[in-house]
């Protein structure tokens, strides 16, 4: 009685059996060979999105096809991805930025430019009130170098200003600046001053 045999031996030939149809064996490893299949996302391990992988046949079958994250390898499809690809993610235009370097003239043009918007502008600060209608907490150096940054967006550091002690009480004031003798002050004033505000919350 002649029987099928599996398994790695199923070429080998005994003498009471029959080697079968060799279409048999063509199907032999189907479940080991890989598809090739084009991503149409990017992810990790696999590829970009639009690259081709090979990938086992269940994980494209049980995972990538159900998800949409892969198609077959076929012309219709690459077509389509290419085509997809164009319309939604155009080529990336890399932009050359030069750097060019900074000059003296050009670093006191900022700094004129800073001054002048310190002295024009005016600073406002709400503080909290006490039941006698005086200030809670003083304004200090740090209080003001942070709201000059926030409103005005100029950066100075708390030895530019002038303020030997902290303001306690509402009113308008104006603070010394201590800048660079090389910034020319304008005409008629004897030096830069930051006005200031300080009002109830």
């Amino acid at each position: 009685m002649a029987y099928l045999q599996y398994g790695r031996h199923i070429l080998r030939r005994g003498s009471d059996q029959i080697l079968p149809n060799p279409l048999f064996f063509a199907a032999q490893g189907v479940r080991y060979r890989k598809l090739e299949v084009i991503l149409t996302t990017s992810m990790d391990k696999l590829g970009k999105a639009g690259e081709t992988v090979k990938v086992k046949p269940g994980f494209f079958r049980n995972h990538l096809m159900p998800k949409l994250l892969a198609v077959p390898n076929i012309d219709k499809f690459a077509y389509l991805i290419s085509e997809q690809r164009k319309i939604y993610q155009p080529k990336e235009v890399e932009e050359v930025k030069m750097v060019v370097p900074k000059t003296e003239e050009d670093r006191m043009k900022e700094y004129q430019t800073a001054a002048r918007r310190l002295d024009s502008a005016k600073l406002v600060l709400r503080k909290l009130t006490t039941k006698d209608n005086e200030v809670r907490e003083p304004v200090t150096k740090d209080e003001i170098v942070a709201e000059v940054a926030r409103q005005l967006s100029v950066h100075i550091e708390p030895e530019n200003l002038h303020l030997p002690t902290p303001l306690a009480a509402f009113g308008e004031f104006e603070v010394p600046l201590r800048l660079p003798r090389s910034i020319p002050l304008p005409d008629g004033k004897l030096q830069w001053a930051l006005k200031l505000k300080i009002r109830r919350k």
